[in-house]
């Protein structure tokens, strides 16, 4: 199975921006398409945007606009750029590949907005 560590989170004020990263093990990182997910408290795990092998990119509305994924293959580390971060946004961030099911998930990067 590909490791996935998740790193860049942090606590921020509203309006505020983070760039989280997530470095993948292996060989194939670059022939799959990637996602970020967020599971706030209490709430299920939520897709918030996915990026192809090719760059096509994929964004929930709620983030559409603010945040931005991209990846490097060179280094098998996907990233999710986030600006404008609202209280809402609040949440642990994991990465994973999309039509991988069974990769196991990483420990995630704790997102926290304050207004």
């Amino acid at each position: 199975q590909v490791q996935l560590v998740e790193s860049g989170g942090g606590l921020v004020q509203a309006g505020g921006s983070l760039r989280l990263s997530c470095a993948a093990s292996g060989r194939s990182f670059a022939l799959n398409s990637m996602a970020w997910y967020r599971q706030a408290p209490g709430n299920q795990r939520e897709l918030v945007a996915s990026i192809s092998s090719v760059g096509s990119t994929n964004y929930a509305d709620s983030v559409k606009g603010r945040f931005t994924i991209s990846r490097d293959n060179a280094k098998n580390t996907l990233y999710l750029q986030m600006k404008s971060l609202q209280p809402e946004d609040t949440g642990v961030y994991y990465c994973n590949f999309v039509n991988r099911p069974q990769n196991p998930w990483g420990q995630g990067t704790q997102v926290t907005v304050s207004s």
